[in-house]
């Protein structure tokens, strides 16, 4: 692999890492929204999460047989989760069902969202150390032809 090829994978990964924790302060933020399911005017809004992807090359030296090898991390898509919404007693609510009196919250779980934050926190630091030993390889490759 080419030593600045190494640079675009690692900022790859630095970007997809850094979507998913905007994903997760977006969806700690939207926590306590509340709205009405199927009501246009006031949507229940729906935990998010991204879809990773492997980004892929033609490549000569790539592994035998695949013909194809790594290039870095891609977001796909970023998916709503499909969970029904947290319902909450609540009559005096604006939002609340007038029959029922139950206000719908989204079903996001703090505990979750906090341990993918520290995943995503993780990874985001594992390519800076990544695309730092990539550099000092370079300054070092350089001092070598200076001689």
């Amino acid at each position: 692999m080419p030593l600045f090829e190494s640079f675009g994978i690692s900022a790859s990964g630095l970007t997809a890492q850094r979507l998913w924790l905007d994903i997760i302060s977006n969806n700690i933020a939207n926590m306590h929204t509340a709205g009405r399911p199927g009501d246009p005017a006031a949507p229940v809004y729906r935990r998010e999460a991204p879809v990773f992807v492997e980004k892929l090359r033609q490549a000569a030296d790539a592994l035998p047989g695949r013909g194809l090898s790594a290039a870095g991390v891609d977001v796909a898509a970023v998916v709503a989760d499909p969970a029904p919404p947290r319902m909450v007693y609540d009559p005096r609510n604006p939002l609340a069902n007038p029959q029922t009196g139950y206000v719908a919250y989204p079903d996001i779980n703090i505990t979750n969202e906090m341990v993918n934050m520290i995943a995503a926190s993780r990874a985001y630091e594992a390519g800076v150390t990544t695309l730092n030993a990539a550099k000092d390889m370079a300054l070092k490759g350089l001092a070598i032809g200076q001689g």
